[in-house]
């Protein structure tokens, strides 16, 4: 799995309840042909990341087809969504909050 390209969005709270701050990840991703998470309309994962001053980490993700939107029932492995948080850690100054 390699991430191709990516966008990112600060997702604001307008209620105040919530503590820390959220982001939402699209990533596009490349994935070999002999992997099962392979399709020919592409592959995104989405990530729903979370930071506060004590914390960051991944609140929730789901692949789905870049072409249709289509929600895949696959997880990341431990070494993949370590990478993915990583990526996501690194990125966070690429938003406008």
């Amino acid at each position: 799995m390699n991430i191709t390209s990516y966008t990112v969005e600060y997702i604001k709270d307008p209620t105040g309840i919530l503590t820390g701050d959220r982001y939402e990840f699209f990533l596009d991703i490349d994935v070999d042909e002999d992997d099962e998470l392979y399709s020919e309309n592409g592959i995104k994962l989405r990530v729903l990341y979370y930071k506060n001053e004590e914390d960051e980490r991944i609140l929730n993700y789901h692949f789905a087809e870049s072409l249709t939107g289509k929600v895949l029932d696959f997880a990341l492995d431990e070494e993949e969504e370590k990478t993915v948080s990583a990526f996501c850690r690194e990125n966070l100054s690429q938003t406008q909050d």
